[in-house]
């Protein structure tokens, strides 16, 4: 194959048909940002929306706007609005509090559906809150063990068994960018008997996703990746229907309640998905998220996969051309159908390598010890910035520009 050029990138620009969404983002001057997989870039219309909600809904509204507003029904309202995303149907789904809270929900609902088992599967490469919330889980209820599934040790088919309550897996892994087989993995876990958790964080806005025709059980995920809701977004949690009669969740707050304006002593669950509701939401953080679903809503989830397999790959296509020799390694996998919306690169500096990049205005991230991750959205981002990503990257390394980086921080955001 003839060496690609910047040219090439802009010809594949030209007849992108989901190049016009880039004006709808805010992307500020000389960045190439490649950390939606992260934190998304914000959407244009967000100040003005945001300005309505507190000029008009809070500031004259006031508490009635709870009502007037909708806001004591965003968890639902919004959770309607997402569901598509994910394959589902209203009712299927609320937003709300975060991933971590989500889980430890989720989770302990599959545990009492289980009363018999008393294990739970994750990976050991999960990212970490998902293995500490489970366990932090594990460790309160004191009748269940945490097993981990591992690439240097045990399969997930190895530890299955009749004593496993559920299997929490994630979608896509947070460091590699690897895809894992969603309906293929809920049959085996089911045919275990176990139920099936997934987490969709690194998947949700960038892949077609099916969590009912896949007959997944309970799924979570955050907002503020390529669902681009801004920082401390809300996050879902998905309940299959069949589940959600009988499902109850441990953290059985009044939004949660059956009648929360009785103001009853005793809990009682209300029906349905509302039950996974835990207490007041934070309203101001669900706009931004607002914003970004009047915009899903327009589109065509499978050309967006097309187009983030398409940005990946040309991304390694160019990185092998580009910068043969400097010591670099592919971490994710070569095939794209493998591959979520990120690509994951191994070298020994790889933090100053980043901090390097930042200095020519491509924005990465690091994963310790060693790995470059690169998200692609593939809504705001074009193939000329994929080649503009690489060529900084030869810059980096033919200078030798990594090499007066500092050394990371255990305390800084990587």
């Amino acid at each position: 194959m003839t060496d690609l050029d910047r040219t090439h990138c802009e010809r594949l620009d030209a007849h992108d048909e989901l190049a016009p969404l880039r004006d709808r983002f805010v992307v500020p001057d000389g960045v190439t940002y490649l950390v939606g997989n992260s934190l998304g870039a914000m959407l244009k219309d967000v100040p003005e929306r945001l300005h309505r909600t507190v000029t008009e809904e809070w500031a004259q509204g006031l508490v009635g706007s709870w009502n007037a507003a909708g806001w004591f029904d965003k968890p639902l309202t919004v959770g309607d609005r997402l569901a598509p995303l994910v394959g589902a149907g209203p009712g299927q789904l609320v937003v709300g509090d975060s991933t971590s809270v989500n889980l430890f929900k989720v989770a302990g609902s599959a545990l009492r559906l289980r009363p018999q088992r008393s294990v739970v599967i994750a990976e050991s490469g999960s990212f970490p809150t998902d293995l500490y919330m489970l366990q932090g889980l594990v460790g309160w209820t004191g009748q269940h063990r945490l097993e981990l599934t591992d690439s240097a040790g045990p399969s997930l088919d190895d530890l299955l068994s009749d004593d496993v309550a559920a299997v929490v897996l994630s979608h896509v892994d947070y460091r590699t960018g690897e895809l894992l087989d969603m309906p293929s993995i809920t049959r085996r876990v089911h045919d275990a008997g176990a139920l099936m958790i997934w987490d969709l964080c690194h998947s949700v806005g960038a892949l077609d996703i099916d969590l009912p025709g896949s007959e997944v059980d309970f799924a979570i995920g955050c907002t503020y990746k390529y669902l681009n809701g801004g920082p401390g977004s809300p996050a879902f949690a998905y309940v299959a229907p069949g589940l959600q009669d009988d499902a109850v969740q441990p953290l059985s707050g009044w939004h949660g309640h059956a009648a929360p304006f009785a103001f009853t002593t005793d809990y009682e669950p209300a029906e349905g998905i509302s039950r996974f509701r835990t207490s007041t939401p934070h309203i101001l953080s669900y706009t931004p998220l607002e914003v970004s679903l009047d915009m899903f809503e327009q589109l065509d989830m499978s050309a967006v996969r097309g187009k983030s397999q398409a940005l990946s790959e040309l991304f390694i296509t160019l990185v092998e051309q580009e910068c043969a020799g400097f010591d670099l390694s592919l971490v994710s996998p070569r095939e794209a159908a493998r591959r979520g919306s990120q690509v994951s690169l191994r070298h020994p500096r790889a933090y100053q390598v980043v901090r390097a990049l930042m200095d020519h205005g491509v924005h990465g991230d690091f994963r310790a010890p060693d790995v470059m991750r690169f998200g692609f959205t593939p809504l705001y981002l074009r193939f000329v910035d994929v080649w503009d990503a690489v060529a900084a990257l030869r810059e980096v390394f033919a200078g030798g520009e990594w090499q007066s980086q500092p050394e990371p921080s255990v305390t800084a955001v990587t």
